[in-house]
């Protein structure tokens, strides 16, 4: 793992977001009238783009699902993005790879201004040169959009760009713009997910991650 340029997603590979966004959705629904008291049942709205989950998990259609996101953000750029935890051990591993020479950027779905807020909020802002997401009216929720446009911004090579994140999303989207990827199994998901996108390097938790990166 001897790239220079580190992309890393935010949700499950950065912090632990788990109650701020499922207590967000649970807000969401109850505002549509659905009652959803077991907040675990909500965790696989952890990662995908909220829209096309909030359609596939609950079959809204487009204009519904939009109803159920602006009632997520109501609560969530108040209270969810602030009921978050960094993960043991990233901040240690942000200033080691700063240490290095690497040059780091977050590129997550979420919405920009609410991945900014959280980096400054957890202080761990300072450790990225840029931090990209989504825009509220729904672009570049999609990673592979989202890396392209990353990539273009920084006029990166990609052979020279590693992908690190949780999901299935992060790995797809890598792998359709030439990038490496990283799959890490401490985030939200499935070691079963993830090994079907095939990805270069799967480590199972943080200090697994700082070891590879370390010896490279």
């Amino acid at each position: 793992m001897d790239q220079h340029t580190l992309l890393f997603d935010l949700d499950g590979t950065l912090t632990d977001p788990r109650e701020g966004i499922t207590r967000s959705i649970q807000f969401a629904l109850a505002r549509l009238g659905i009652d959803e008291p077991d907040l675990c049942r909500l965790e696989h709205f952890i990662g995908p783009p909220l829209l096309q989950a909030f359609m596939q998990f609950y079959g809204f259609d487009e204009a519904r699902a939009w109803e159920a996101v602006n009632h997520y953000r109501e609560r969530f750029k108040t209270t969810g993005l602030y009921e978050n935890l960094l993960f043991d051990g990233v901040l240690e591993l942000l200033e080691a790879l700063g240490a290095q020479g690497r040059t780091l950027y977050i590129a997550t779905s979420k919405p920009s201004v609410f991945a900014r807020e959280i980096a400054r909020h957890f202080a761990f802002d300072r450790h990225f040169k840029v931090i990209y997401g989504s825009e509220l009216d729904g672009t570049r929720t999609n990673k592979v959009e989202l890396i392209a446009h990353l990539l273009a911004e920084e006029q990166l090579d990609p052979r020279q760009a590693l992908m690190i994140g949780d999901r299935k999303h992060d790995l797809i989207g890598a792998k359709l713009n030439g990038l490496k990827s990283v799959a890490v199994g401490y985030g939200f998901g499935s070691y079963e997910e993830l090994m079907a996108e095939s990805p270069d390097h799967y480590v199972a938790t943080l200090a697994e991650l700082r070891a590879a990166l370390d010896a490279s």
